[in-house]
């Protein structure tokens, strides 16, 4: 596996996404060396919290399998991952628990990361994963500190209350 070309295209996906309004994150799923699913974050797109990368990849996935009629479960045990950010915790247990062969990523995800950097998804599976980061992780956080800096236009109007100092100054 060429894992810069692979990182090199999974970036190409993330770039995509950043340009889309979504939190800049390219996934590849790589199956006898073949990219069968492509994914990035579609979070904005469909208001719902769960739709990374990985888990709209792992439906590619599920669907290529009923088409070509394989069984699902053979096919992630021989798929490679690679995705510009360490996958969150909840993308890191799909992963584990379909047993994929690697996860490949770019830049570690300290606030979310489920492959070591916060928590160790592994360990709680007792998964045999091959995991390796840091692949292209520089230019993955560029694509992250460029969507940081601006707004995302689809956030929901902040909620939080005034400080008491502030209410006792209004009044």
């Amino acid at each position: 596996m060429e894992l810069n070309m692979w990182m090199d295209t999974a970036l190409e996906k993330a770039k995509e996404s950043l340009k889309s309004g979504e939190v800049p994150v390219g996934c590849l799923f790589i199956y006898q060396n073949e990219v069968i699913a492509t994914g990035s974050n579609t979070v904005n797109e469909t208001r719902n919290a769960t739709r990374h990368a990985e888990l709209n990849c792992i439906d590619e996935v599920l669907s290529f399998c009923r088409e070509k009629k394989l069984d699902y479960k053979n096919v992630f045990q021989n798929i490679d991952v690679v995705v510009t950010v360490e996958p969150c915790i909840m993308c890191a247990a799909a992963l584990h628990e379909l047993e994929v062969r690697s996860i490949v990523f770019g830049c570690a995800n300290d606030r979310f990361g489920g492959c070591n950097s916060v928590f160790e998804v592994a360990k709680v599976c007792d998964s045999k994963v091959e995991v390796l980061g840091n692949v292209k992780g520089e230019e993955a956080m560029q694509l992250l500190k460029i969507f940081y800096k601006g707004e995302n236009p689809n956030a929901p109007v902040s909620k939080v209350k005034k400080s008491r100092k502030n209410q006792t100054e209004a009044d």
